[in-house]
């Protein structure tokens, strides 16, 4: 019995072997052989996926460390104009504190708060002119007054003398017959002086009144005149400093620019992704050997 299957199973392995030799049998390997074609596609196509995906995220990075440094350079720029309009805002306070000052001093008015202000924007560049203005409103004197002063002292100035002195009265007559004219014109007389004098004080000349009082036979009873008259001189002086220095107020200083990052440009165009090419794929299926 075991030998009649050893001889079925000889003869059966002999007629299939035949079979395939002449082509009677076809063994279809489609499934398996497609299988394992497919195997290295699926790899080479996640290949491809993972190269593009990786050169977009790169695209997308570059992209925004571009916008970044763009936004930090214009960050910069808003600042450096901030910072220039802080220092023209400091000059228009400063020329605002000084002309306040000047409108106290001409009316004869305290400073109140504006004293504080002074040295607070003044103080460091020009101590001696915030001093001055200050010790100018703490006595103040005004045009008005120098006026009504130089009116109360005028018959002083110009020699006459009370009437009963005639010794001094004659001799100031005497004295005002001989007149030595040098080239001042019309204003060598006490009275012309005096008539220049008072037109200069309503113009605000205050110089040219003191050099006119000064050449005046009677000068030496306008000695406090003459004191409050260089006081109010010295007060324009030093408004006219703390006007100059408001304006000369230092410029801030601009920032520099804002530098790219080291390797990348700051304003550099993003690359774009560059494909690769898929490797061709095997057969999707494999016939048997004819």
């Amino acid at each position: 019995m075991g030998l009649v299957l050893i001889v079925i199973l000889a003869l059966g392995g002999a007629g299939a072997w035949l079979a395939a030799r002449e082509g009677w049998l076809r063994l279809d390997l489609g499934p398996m052989a497609s299988a394992s074609g497919d195997v290295p596609a699926a790899v080479a196509s996640e290949a491809v996926v993972a190269a593009a995906s990786s050169a977009a995220s790169d695209a997308v990075l570059a992209s925004t460390s571009a916008k970044v440094s763009a936004l930090e350079q214009r960050l910069a720029e808003l600042n450096q104009q901030a910072n220039a309009a802080a220092g023209q805002a400091s000059r228009a306070e400063a020329l605002l504190v000084a002309f306040a000052a000047r409108r106290a001093i001409e009316r004869g008015q305290p400073l109140g708060i504006l004293e504080n202000q002074l040295r607070v924007r003044f103080g460091a560049s020009q101590p001696g002119a915030v001093d001055r203005v200050i010790a100018a409103a703490a006595h103040p004197v005004t045009l008005g007054n120098l006026s009504e002063e130089l009116a109360g002292i005028e018959p002083q100035l110009m020699g006459k003398t009370p009437r009963g002195n005639t010794w001094d009265w004659i001799s100031g007559q005497i004295a005002g017959l001989f007149v030595i004219r040098h080239d001042e014109g019309p204003n060598a007389t006490p009275e012309a002086r005096a008539d220049h004098a008072r037109l200069a004080l309503a113009g605000g000349r205050v110089d040219a009144a003191i050099s006119d009082v000064e050449r005046m036979p009677g000068k030496d009873a306008a000695t406090e005149w003459l004191a409050h008259a260089r006081d109010w001189v010295a007060a324009q002086h030093a408004l006219d400093q703390l006007e100059t220095a408001a304006m000369v107020l230092p410029a801030p200083q601009a920032l520099p620019p804002v530098a790219a990052p080291v390797g990348q440009a700051p304003a550099q165009a993003a690359p774009q992704p560059t494909p690769t090419p898929s490797p061709a794929p095997q057969a999707a299926q494999t016939d048997t050997a004819a």
